[in-house]
């Protein structure tokens, strides 16, 4: 779930006119911690956290657990099979907060018009996934790359020959004791290879674009990109997304 609370000032493009992913340096993960730290962020997470009247805004007392998290989604040049693209691509950098009820939302960070040192939050989503899945695929594949296949949310870690699961929905798409990669490649160029930007399929309408629509309904699956949580009106969407 997604919370419309913040605005944002419009991402840098990359040469395709579509939003460049992020860099990740130490400065871009402390800018991204100082922005979901910031006194008018916690205020905003106070409404958020009581926004069902389980506690009250006062008393929601919000604080910033661990450090800023990078957040991968599938990479739509891994599935068109272009030569040396990665499997996923940087999204956005999250962070983990906590209510004083125990409740935890994510906090999306991108950068703002100022670069690498003016990140700034655009969205909030509930739970925790975002830190979870990251310190779940540290364990499961030291040194591997946690990514999201949105279109079935699923998550994985990979390093340069395997896909592990990293829950139901990955275990489901590759087993559970994953698969390698070029396999991987090849269910996914099968699945989502006539949908990418671009093709008649995206033209018609049919893919939704990449918002979060991605994640439900029985249509069939859109191009890669996020689907949890939503892009804050009047704020730059995740790189990635249309």
């Amino acid at each position: 779930t997604g919370a419309a609370l913040f605005t944002a000032a419009a991402p840098a493009l990359a040469d395709d006119g579509r939003a460049a992913p992020p860099k990740l340096t130490a400065t871009t993960l402390e800018a991204a911690h100082e922005a979901a730290t910031e006194p008018a962020t916690l205020t905003t997470l106070s409404r958020f956290f009581a926004r069902e009247g389980a506690v009250s805004a006062k008393a929601s007392a919000p604080r910033i657990e661990g450090k800023a998290v990078p957040v991968r989604t599938l990479s739509a040049a891994f599935v068109a099979g272009k030569p040396g693209a990665a499997p996923s691509t940087l999204d956005y950098l999250a962070s983990t907060a906590v209510s004083s009820d125990g409740q935890k939302a994510s906090l999306w960070t991108v950068p703002g018009a100022g670069g690498s040192d003016a990140w700034q939050v655009v969205n909030i989503a509930t739970g925790d996934d975002e830190a979870r899945y990251a310190a779940q695929g540290a364990r499961a594949l030291p040194g591997g790359t946690v990514f999201r296949e949105p279109q079935i949310d699923a998550w994985y870690v990979h390093d340069a020959s395997r896909v592990l699961p990293l829950d139901e929905d990955a275990r489901t798409a590759v087993g559970a004791k994953g698969a390698t990669l070029d396999a991987y490649r090849a269910r996914v160029r099968q699945a989502y290879g006539d949908k990418l930007p671009g093709s008649g399929y995206a033209r018609s309408g049919k893919a939704g674009g990449y918002g979060p629509e991605a994640a439900t309904g029985p249509a069939p699956a859109p191009a890669p990109g996020p689907a949890r949580g939503a892009a804050l009106a009047g704020s730059p969407a995740p790189a990635g997304t249309a």
